[in-house]
């Protein structure tokens, strides 16, 4: 029998077609939950959730076709049709009057629900049609149930009022505005660490509440070498075999994602769960965004703390132990820096494994220098423009090292344990490999400066110090703490006639290759007018006049000391200052003091006063000449001055002219923990003839 109905203006209706599933009874149910709830009907609840679950289960167990569910609410009560589309009578099931203490054990299993049916419903009936059959019922609040208006005949198809004549069939309904409200009312805890999983639990319960769903669960792979991870699961695991509601995440890469509902696909449960996995999308992908900036802030936190480490040294071999060091753990398993020589040769310079017991298999590997080998993956690094993957076993990428264009090597890395290098992970190290190479590059060219200072220190001070019959010679040179820079501090030792020597101790204005220029030009004017047997007087005028003409403004102070023998076994010291600081004359009885008279600088004034001063030097006696880079060496305001020079130099009477100088080198030195602003030079003569 069919049954012809309608709703009024103000019903709530549902129709929704469910498959022949275990899971469908579940899925009505929730269908007639949330139009009940929307309704207002709750006093229904119960028994309608009753006969829709006999009626669903019967269609799904004997009819197993598709079943069409349709679900009319208004003001008086609520109709539930369930319809399947297997053609066949209905087993016919003697109704009676409503009786709680009916016995259905004696009825068949397969009319056991209509019996409920009618023990439970205000009105109930069946429809045919070509296409199948369906059951009816009819829930009537308590109020407006009236007894008479049951059917007449029992098992009869009386018909709910207002029915049409002609059956409609039924459409997917899609889910109420109070469905998608409720679902959209769950919003994540603002003030939670990481709210995600709530807030994915919270919706999988209320959706599979709504669909009638045994279990769910979302599963979300952030990319992170992990895998898919479970993020939120509900109600129970699903059963082999069972077709399962799946809803992709859409999400941007490197997410991946999925929503997954133990409940049976229809058009109801269908659009409720897209707008929870859209829902899910969306807060996710905020939360990739946020993620990412966040890595993005600990990459250049991570870059601005490796330009400083590198920045730090100078040291060419120094920098190249140190660039594996940064990488590995953070962007690989291990790291190589090679360099090319001038050949256009790859050699190691450094290398690094997180396992440090892989090391010696690492080393042989990257030492290997066959066709298939990382070497050839290596040379390609270098002739090419970027980045080259390098295969197993060691698998992972190798990124040139280039500064100002000049081509100095390859940075590898191998790829972490569980997933390979990603996009931002690449664009890091080729921005470490750059850095890397810029400070590699400035580490050579500080080396080579180093290097042509040294050369260029060492060119300006006599090899060796003269051994001379009677007198001690000793010297101590300290340059600066920027081993770069060429100071203008020197001494030196030139021999004239008649047995006598020349000592010359000095200090140009100024550092650097100007100030090497102009020591050296001193040096050279001096050896050359006193080499003639020029007088002090006239060699130091004479030398003044070419440091005003040459000397590119730069001054110059100068001790010098002409040393000869007297029959009585002292030395006779004719002594000149020039701008320079007063020697310290150390008695072998102990006695220090400060001997000659100062005069003008070289290369300030046209012309220089140089007045003379005689000094004997008795057997034992020691004659101490230095530069500012003694008297001037700090300790943060306090100077090492005169004072302490006197006072260290005093317990050093009578020992030889090597212990001085290196005693006094060593308390100068001691002075302070920092390294010297200027040079240190000190130069001792002593008279070491015997009594």
């Amino acid at each position: 029998m069919s049954a012809e109905r309608d709703g009024g203006v103000d019903d709530q209706v549902r129709r929704v077609r469910l498959p022949a599933d275990r899971r469908t009874p579940a899925a009505a149910r929730a269908l007639v939950r949330s139009v009940l709830a929307e309704a207002g009907l709750d006093e229904l609840l119960n028994e309608a959730l009753l006969l829709t679950t006999e009626l669903s289960t019967n269609a799904v167990e004997h009819a197993r076709t598709e079943l069409d569910i349709e679900v009319v609410a208004d003001e008086s009560g609520l109709t539930v049709t369930v319809s399947d589309f297997a053609v066949g009578p209905i087993d016919d099931v003697t109704a009676r009057p409503r009786n709680d203490l009916t016995d259905i054990s004696q009825v068949s299993e397969r009319g056991r629900g209509l019996l409920l049916v009618d023990h439970f419903a205000s009105r109930w009936g069946t429809t045919h049609q070509a296409s199948g059959k369906g059951v009816w019922f009819r829930l009537d609040r308590k109020s407006d149930t009236d007894p008479d208006d049951r059917p007449a005949e029992p098992g009869g198809s009386a018909l709910p009022p207002a029915a049409p004549s002609v059956p409609r069939p039924v459409a997917p309904s899609a889910p109420s505005a109070g469905a998608m409200s409720a679902l959209m009312q769950t919003t994540p805890d603002p003030y939670a660490d990481d709210p995600l999983p709530t807030f994915a639990a919270d919706l999988l319960v209320r959706v599979g509440d709504m669909v009638g769903a045994a279990g769910g669960a979302v599963r979300l792979d952030r990319g992170d070498g992990a895998g898919g991870q479970l993020l939120a699961r509900y109600g129970r695991q699903p059963r082999p075999g069972d077709e399962l509601l799946r809803v992709p995440l859409t999400v941007h890469r490197p997410y991946a994602g999925e929503l997954e509902l133990d409940a049976a696909p229809s058009g109801y449960a269908r659009p409720l769960a897209a707008l929870v996995a859209e829902r899910l999308s969306l807060h996710l992908e905020n939360d990739r965004l946020r993620r990412a900036d966040l890595r993005r802030q600990t990459w250049l936190t991570f870059l601005a703390e490796a330009s400083e480490l590198l920045a730090q040294s100078l040291d060419v071999d120094l920098t190249m132990a140190l660039v594996p060091q940064l990488v590995v753990p953070r962007l690989g398993q291990w790291c190589a820096v090679h360099t090319v020589d001038e050949w256009g040769r790859l050699r190691l310079a450094a290398a690094i494994h997180a396992d440090e017991a892989q090391l010696p298999e690492l080393h042989k590997m990257l030492q290997d220098e066959s066709t298939d080998s990382v070497q050839a993956r290596l040379r390609e690094t270098v002739r090419g423009p970027g980045q080259v993957p390098i295969g197993p076993p060691l698998d992972g990428i190798a990124v040139p090292l280039v500064a100002r264009g000049q081509r100095l090597g390859t940075l590898a890395v191998g790829r972490h344990q569980r997933h390979r290098h990603d996009p931002d992970e690449i664009a890091v190290l080729e921005d470490v490999a750059r850095r890397a190479a810029l400070a590699i590059e400035n580490a050579r060219i500080h080396d080579e400066r180093r290097r042509v200072a040294q050369t260029l220190q060492k060119s300006l001070l006599p090899p060796v110090l003269p051994v001379v019959d009677g007198i001690g010679f000793a010297a101590e040179y300290v340059p600066t703490g920027d081993a770069a820079d060429v100071g203008g501090d020197f001494y030196d030792l030139v021999p004239l006639t008649d047995d006598r020597w020349l000592v010359a101790v000095g200090d140009v204005s100024g550092k650097g290759v100007q100030a090497a220029t102009v020591t050296g030009l001193v040096r050279n004017v001096l050896r050359v007018l006193a080499g003639d047997g020029r007088p002090l007087p006239e060699a130091l005028a004479r030398l003044n006049g070419t440091l005003v003409e040459r000397g590119g403004g730069r001054y110059c102070t100068l001790a010098l000391a002409a040393v000869r023998r007297e029959p009585t076994g002292h030395l006779h010291v004719a002594l000149h200052l020039a701008g320079h600081d007063r020697p310290l004359k150390l008695g072998g009885d102990g006695r220090a003091a400060f001997v000659g008279a100062g005069g003008t600088a070289l290369g300030l004034l046209d012309s220089i006063a140089s007045p003379v001063a005689e000094v004997r030097l008795a057997p034992g006696d020691a004659l101490v000449f230095y530069t500012d880079g003694v008297t001037e060496r700090r300790r943060g305001r306090e100077l090492f001055g005169l004072d302490r020079l006197r006072e260290a130099a005093t317990p050093l009477a009578g020992y030889s002219a090597e212990v001085v100088a290196a005693r006094l080198r060593s308390a100068v030195i001691g002075f302070s923990v920092e390294s010297p602003r200027d040079d240190i030079a000190i130069l001792v003569l002593r008279n070491d003839a015997l009594v």
